[in-house]
């Protein structure tokens, strides 16, 4: 992954790449009172660029912003705009997406009210986050020791630098054991997510994922279900075990990095066949023909042309 492109949207100018800088006292990197999204902009079957739910990705910056208590100084509007405007100055066809909101430079007390909040759009190339092989044969996943948030220790539905701490340890700890992924339980030991993607499970043809209790509210993961869903599969959100996990016919993981991939095992038992499940396929192949404008017009609505 080479994250160096020309230029980087830093409040409200484009800048080079190579000054996109901040002070070393500035809040969010004392405190991690910052906050972000993870977007992605396809190049699309027709040649085409769009980028895939850029809107509602906005939108749940926004709502960040708003839980934290710290807003956006600029319209869901503005930074879809601006997201077009970077993509196009860096000659991008199809690239990753980083808007990132954080408190700047100014007090640098726990307590910070009159703090600017500073927002930069970077953007750059990035293939299959978990790689290649993992999108078309399925990961190795492992759970973690480390617990997801509790809702009444943290925001959960935002989506917040500092929660990701947590997802650094858990992805740690797994990979220097040998595996691709974390699985995290919630408080009360039910599966929540993984470090950083939601979960589904496959069994006796139905699908399952784990409601909007501890987890972050994914935009892939809504996207999926709206399409199961069309095409008729029965998908129920509802708590499951580690055990239910253990026996499922198949399981896959959804984010805007990840997009959706397999998971051929977990804490060294097989899930099902121990490859990509033909429901998980079905769903691969209909997300995939999504994001390359190549689906049903219903779903046009989810691509925002650059």
């Amino acid at each position: 992954m080479a994250l160096k492109t020309e230029k980087i949207w830093l409040d409200g100018v484009l800048v080079h790449w190579e000054d996109a800088k901040v002070h070393v006292l500035s809040h969010a990197l004392h405190y991690g009172t910052a906050y972000f999204e993870g977007i992605r902009c396809y190049e699309l079957a027709d040649g085409r660029s769009a980028v895939f739910r850029l809107e509602e990705h906005m939108r749940r910056l926004a709502d960040s912003g708003k839980i934290l208590g710290f807003p956006l100084p600029y319209s869901v509007e503005q930074l879809c705009q601006a997201t077009k405007e970077v993509i196009r100055a860096n000659k991008l066809k199809a690239c990753y997406i980083r808007p990132l909101a954080f408190l700047g430079l100014g007090e640098l007390g726990v307590y910070a009210p009159q703090n600017p909040v500073n927002v930069c759009i970077a953007v750059w190339p990035w293939g299959a986050y978990l790689g290649d092989d993992g999108i078309k044969n399925g990961i190795r996943a492992k759970v973690s020791s480390y617990t997801r948030h509790h809702v009444n220790v943290t925001m959960t539905k935002s989506k917040t630098s500092a929660n990701y701490v947590n997802s650094v340890l858990a992805k740690a700890e797994v990979k220097k054991a040998g595996y691709d992924e974390a699985i995290m339980l919630d408080t009360e030991g039910y599966v929540s997510e993984a470090s950083g993607e939601n979960i589904f499970i496959v069994r006796g043809g139905k699908i399952k994922t784990t409601p909007l209790t501890s987890i972050l509210p994914g935009i892939t993961r809504e996207s999926i279900i709206t399409l199961a869903r069309d095409k008729g599969y029965d998908v129920t959100e509802e708590r499951f075990t580690r055990d239910e996990l253990y026996i499922a016919d198949e399981a896959f993981l959804t984010g805007t990095a990840a997009e959706l991939t397999p998971v051929r095992e977990v804490d060294d038992r097989q899930i099902g066949a121990g490859k990509r499940g033909p429901i998980t396929e079905d769903m691969q192949t209909i997300f995939f023909d999504v994001i390359k404008g190549k689906a049903a017009e219903k779903y046009a609505k989810w691509l925002a042309y650059v």
